[in-house]
């Protein structure tokens, strides 16, 4: 990570959902490239650990802030896919705007591009999401504002899993995740009803998987590549999936 090292200096990543997998491995990245990470999720011990993490990989906590969240109707996709990315947008865009320089990342998944049977309320959710990146692009075209979707599939630990997860929040920008889809997190230890599984999607997507699923890093440098691009230039797209299985 040393050749990434001060991409970010001066830059602040506020992420939430940080205690593990997706989360983790992007404030790994982003702090390994300079940036200052706040670190939100409800495990505080998660965060610390994440936090130690940081600092044995760049030498120094200094930059890292942990903040124990509750997120509440965790169960709702709409209330978290919709209405949490518009609440986040919301929280950063008039400072992005109004400094005429801002990136915001919106971590979605596959569903987002096609719609999966038995889904069909979370691909819509995923659609929204995919719709307000296109229009902050469009209705913010001469501003110095970036968006860019991150699109990353449905499998987790090789089972074909439409899991929901605690989102990410991300500041140069803003960074939304919702969705870690085809990557090798411990998500889907918690896979339950309790947790918003529904059981229809579990019987239907619940099968094993050959291939090789993506690595949280993976999703991390994908991140990494979109937000240290010179700003001029736009990555408004990024589809990160195992190459052995293309949706």
């Amino acid at each position: 990570m040393s050749s990434d090292t001060k991409q970010l200096d001066g830059k602040v990543a506020v992420i939430t959902g940080a205690s593990g997998g997706i989360g983790a491995a992007i404030a790994l990245h982003l702090a390994g490239a300079g940036a200052k990470v706040a670190l939100g999720a409800r495990r505080v011990d998660a965060l610390e650990t994440v936090q130690a993490s940081i600092a044995a990989s760049v030498g120094s906590s200094d930059g890292v802030l942990i903040v124990k969240t509750d997120v509440t109707k965790r169960d709702d996709t709409i209330d978290i896919n919709c209405k949490g990315t518009l609440n986040g947008v919301a929280a950063v865009l008039p400072k992005m705007l109004a400094r005429k320089s801002g990136h915001i990342v919106n971590i979605s998944s596959d569903a987002g591009r096609k719609v999966f049977a038995g889904l069909g309320v979370y691909s819509a959710s995923k659609m929204f999401i995919e719709g307000i990146s296109q229009a902050l692009r469009l209705e913010h075209i001469g501003t110095g504002l970036r968006v860019t979707s991150i699109q990353v599939p449905s499998h987790l630990q090789g089972h074909r899993l439409r899991l929901r997860r605690a989102h990410c929040l991300y500041c140069l920008a803003l960074l939304y995740t919702w969705q870690p889809g085809n990557v090798a997190t411990d998500l889907v230890k918690h896979a339950n009803a309790a947790s918003g599984v529904d059981e229809e999607a579990m019987k239907l997507y619940g099968g094993d998987s050959d291939c090789e699923v993506l690595k949280a890093e993976d999703v991390g440098r994908a991140v990494l590549y979109a937000v240290t691009q010179p700003p001029y230039v736009a990555v408004n797209e990024i589809l990160v999936e195992p190459r052995d299985e293309p949706i």
